[in-house]
């Protein structure tokens, strides 16, 4: 079971919303402490992807590189933290709601330690907990005001 579980019910087709979220580059406009985000290569999102991001964390910037592992458009998609001492491993699901106009995002994320990560990995799960809502709610506004 994933440390972390949330689910957000939001007013847009799954395709659309799965779009936004495909748009690796995208994230920081929705997840608070992303500085910036590289992805490799200029092709669509697919398994294998690479991307890069730097984050704000506990007063100083950490770079973190995850892949594409499980890319099903429009319905779901998976990663994992292939570098650094905290590793992110998470997947997603788009539900249909109701006639199709609206969705519901679930995210399923959890943290692998490495080296000193293994001490540091239960105040990283506590402080996503407080975050992933948070991001989600960001998701929803742009989504929903049409400025995804």
């Amino acid at each position: 079971m994933a440390a972390i579980r949330e689910s957000i019910e939001i007013e847009r087709r799954p395709e659309d919303v799965f779009a936004y979220l495909d748009a690796l580059a995208r994230h920081g406009e929705w997840q608070q402490s992303i500085v910036s985000v590289q992805v490799a290569g200029d092709t669509p999102t697919k398994v294998g992807t690479r991307a890069t991001e730097t984050r704000r964390v506990g007063g100083r910037q950490q770079a973190v590189t995850y892949e594409i592992t499980e890319h099903n458009p429009p319905r779901s998609f998976a990663f994992r933290g292939i570098d650094g001492p905290i590793r992110p491993v998470g997947r997603g699901t788009v539900e249909p709601l109701g006639d199709g106009s609206r969705s519901r995002l679930t995210l399923e994320l959890d943290f692998e330690g490495h080296g000193i990560g293994k001490l540091l990995r239960p105040m990283v799960v506590r402080q996503a907990r407080k975050q992933v809502p948070q991001d989600h709610q960001r998701l929803k506004q742009r989504l929903e005001s049409g400025a995804a």
